[in-house]
């Protein structure tokens, strides 16, 4: 737990860093970059996106289970945003990416568990997302939902599982 706070505030340095060279915020967006948390019932983690040009931008999640936290997934997002509604404080955003996940055999695959004891496997996979997202007008904060269904190559949780859905809020520069 202490290296994924370690790794979430680096990352938070590095986005005050680049905010510094700031070129001026997305027309399409209202920020540049955000750094929040994501959670669900069963996850928690840290978010940051950061837009790259116009209505792209890339986000970057580092997630563990709430109920066993030596499982934790990197996740690396592409993210297009559009604006469908009157008021352009909504976005919509789509998208998909990668993630890395190193999980305790217990506890996502059982089956390897009985046949070869404790332990932890990697397993890359791929990502898609589909949410909505409010940018408040007077104060540095986004809130978002959004279904995020995912794919692992190699394990039992090779699902679009209970883990998809998750709220963030972020802190936006």
């Amino acid at each position: 737990m202490k290296q994924l706070v370690l790794l979430f505030s680096l990352c938070a340095m590095m986005a005050v860093q680049a905010n510094a060279q700031r070129r001026g915020a997305s027309a399409s967006s209202n920020y540049e970059t955000a750094v929040g948390i994501r959670v669900n019932p069963w996850l928690v983690g840290g978010t940051i996106k950061h837009f790259i040009a116009g209505p792209h931008a890339i986000e970057g999640l580092i997630t563990t289970n709430v109920s066993n936290r030596s499982n934790v997934t990197f996740t690396a997002l592409y993210e297009y945003h559009i604006a469908p509604f009157p008021k352009p404080e909504f976005r919509l955003y789509f998208g998909g990416g990668v993630h890395l996940g190193i999980y305790d055999r217990f506890d996502y695959d059982h089956d390897r568990w009985l046949r070869h004891g404790n332990g932890t496997y990697v397993t890359p996979g791929m990502d898609g997302i589909v949410g909505l997202e409010y940018k408040f007008k007077k104060i540095p904060l986004v809130v978002s939902g959004d279904l995020k269904p995912f794919f692992n190559f190699t394990g039992e949780t090779n699902f679009v599982g209970e883990e998809i859905g998750g709220a963030s809020v972020r802190y936006t520069f």
